[in-house]
């Protein structure tokens, strides 16, 4: 396979400050960094940026550039949580609000010099019909992808647990009601739920961007050594697939299905060892 840049996700050290963030990932010499534009996040935040736009942009253009680092991808969640914020929320002031956030991350991915966004596709709602809910979220990834595209940016989406692409066919469904649309593909999410790698392999020719961190049946991350998702027949077909992005390593520290009882710098660095061998 081709030489392929690692990236590390900012949003790995929620406890810690943009500054020691930005410093460590530079440290263990990454030059690529993943932003995680979280409505969560003490570091990169959405509400920040629609507030003072040429002022927050500024201030992480300084940022990125004093610490060597150029951005792979912002990662836009506009809610705490999934469900909330939703990309397909049933209320249009929610969908009107989201596409005033969403063109302003776009934008500041443009000034970053960043080519790609990700963004999650939306789930189900109580009380609303399924079909209504997908047909919403298609609307509203059309919408983005279209968005993205106008500032020559590629736009992705995040299949996840409890969205309503939480699997290999709702996904691939998904993809085709949608012209350009493409994925940030993590196979933690489908291995989760016991989907065989084979299938998940299915979803590779429309990765713009991978994410990696190990993971088992029924445990969204764990340590390499109980790591149970092929990372070396995903790389098999990425490379098949000629994917030309990052592969984003993206442990993360959250009270959400077990992912906060890793040494999330230890696990990074022998990830990053680990499939820096299967790409020879």
């Amino acid at each position: 396979m081709t030489s392929i840049d690692f990236s590390w996700a900012d949003f790995t050290f929620p406890l810690l400050t943009r500054e020691q963030s930005l410093s460590l990932i530079r440290l263990l010499e990454f030059s690529f960094i993943d932003i995680g534009l979280f409505a969560r996040s003490t570091t990169f935040s959405p509400a920040d940026l629609v507030a003072s736009p040429a002022r927050y942009t500024a201030a992480a253009q300084a940022d990125l550039e004093r610490h060597g680092l150029r951005a792979s991808d912002v990662f836009l969640q506009i809610g705490t949580d999934p469900s909330e914020s939703a990309a397909n929320d049933p209320d249009i002031a929610v969908r009107t609000r989201n596409r005033e956030v969403f063109q302003a991350a776009v934008t500041f991915a443009a000034a970053l010099n960043c080519n790609h966004v990700t963004g999650l596709p939306g789930v189900f709602h109580q009380g609303t019909p399924r079909d209504g809910d997908r047909e919403l979220a298609v609307e509203e990834a059309r919408w983005r992808e279209q968005a993205c595209n106008r500032l020559g940016i590629q736009y992705a989406i995040e299949p996840h647990l409890g969205s309503i692409c939480a699997d290999v066919d709702s996904t691939l469904e998904f993809l085709g009601s949608v012209p350009g649309l493409t994925l940030t593909l993590d196979y933690g999410h489908f291995i989760f739920n016991r989907t065989p790698a084979k299938h998940v392999h299915r979803l590779a020719p429309h990765a713009s961007h991978f994410h990696a961190r190990c993971g088992a049946p029924g445990r969204l991350q764990a340590p390499l050594v109980e790591n149970e998702i092929d990372f070396e027949g995903a790389i098999a077909a990425l490379d098949h697939a000629e994917y030309k992005g990052t592969i984003a390593l993206e442990y993360v520290w959250i009270d959400w299905n077990g992912c906060n009882r890793c040494d999330n710098v230890s696990e990074t660095v022998l990830l990053r060892q680990y499939l820096s061998d299967c790409l020879k």
